[in-house]
């Protein structure tokens, strides 16, 4: 077993989910949506999972959608962070 192909934090599916959403990883590069992962899961609890089937099956509709807001919030927050960071920069 290779546990770092096997297990994996599905917090980590939601943010992704959220930056495609947004569309991010079409307009920022690769080191901004690196950090902003980091930032994004370091907000969050984590939930460890073997297949995304087990999360369908297994996991209520209601907790699932307030894993998505988590994730959602999460995402928001870190980029107010690096948004906030790199306007400093230039001033």
């Amino acid at each position: 077993m290779k546990l770092d192909d096997d297990i994996h934090n599905y917090y980590e599916h939601l943010v992704l989910e959220q930056i495609e959403r947004l569309e991010l990883n079409k307009t920022k590069n690769e080191d901004y949506l690196a950090d902003l992962c980091c930032l994004a899961l370091n907000q969050l609890p984590t939930r460890y999972i073997r297949y995304e089937v087990d999360m369908a099956f297994y996991l209520p509709q209601s907790e699932r959608q307030q894993m998505s807001m988590n994730a959602i919030n999460a995402v928001k927050h870190g980029m107010t962070f690096l948004d906030n960071k790199e306007q400093s920069k230039t001033e």
